[in-house]
């Protein structure tokens, strides 16, 4: 017979999970940090000019910072046992992220209105794939997000089920999770950015 104990935060560092989504997110950096390298050999070799993104993308980065600080917000109620707040900050960093998504899309358009197109120059190549990669990573995360989001709204309603969700240190590890995942988007979008504008600045 097995006694499962309580799993404290030193235990969840070494969970299983964690461990997976700590390497997935060195995997990506080393995948972004390959494709800006490219990016910079490539306009270099070739001089090839880059191209200006869209400033929507520049106040995109203002959703995904918001969408971190609510879901820190989020960890403070969970901490503190603060259903209502809880709720409100998980469904207001959802909402946030499709709305991300949305005007990632209307950014594409903007580039389509000047007849930039994925075809239009390797740079443009370039500017398309990694921000179609982050938009993409962005909506693998949503699916755990919303069902996050969807418990807290089902679990949390009498005081023994509240009692029982916020000391369940597996809620708390997927919440940990959550927030490793959006924070690493959030600074590879500002990274991104900032790339993609100070290469056209200095050309």
């Amino acid at each position: 017979m097995t006694i499962d104990y309580p799993l404290d935060d030193k235990k969840l560092n070494f969970h299983p999970l964690n461990i997976f989504v700590s390497f997935l997110l060195v995997g990506l950096s080393m995948l972004f940090l390959a494709l800006t390298v490219a990016y910079v050999y490539s306009r270099v070799q070739h001089q090839i000019p880059p191209i200006k993104i869209p400033f929507i993308f520049v106040l995109n980065t203002f959703l995904l910072v918001f969408c971190s600080f609510l879901l820190n917000q989020a960890k403070k109620a969970f901490e503190v046992d603060n259903s209502k707040s809880f709720q409100v900050n998980l469904l207001g960093a959802l909402f946030l992220s499709i709305i991300f998504l949305i005007a990632q899309y209307f950014g594409w358009k903007q580039l389509y209105a000047q007849n930039i197109t994925i075809n239009y120059s390797t740079t443009a190549s370039y500017v398309f794939v990694i921000s179609i990669l982050h938009f993409a990573h962005v909506i693998g995360g949503i699916p755990f997000l919303f069902v996050f989001t969807l418990k807290s709204f089902t679990k949390l309603k009498e005081p023994i089920s509240v009692l029982i969700f916020f000391s369940d240190p597996y809620k708390r590890l997927q919440l940990k999770l959550l927030m490793k995942y959006w924070h690493f988007l959030d600074f590879l979008w500002i990274y991104l950015i900032l790339f993609l504008y100070i290469n056209y600045w200095l050309s």
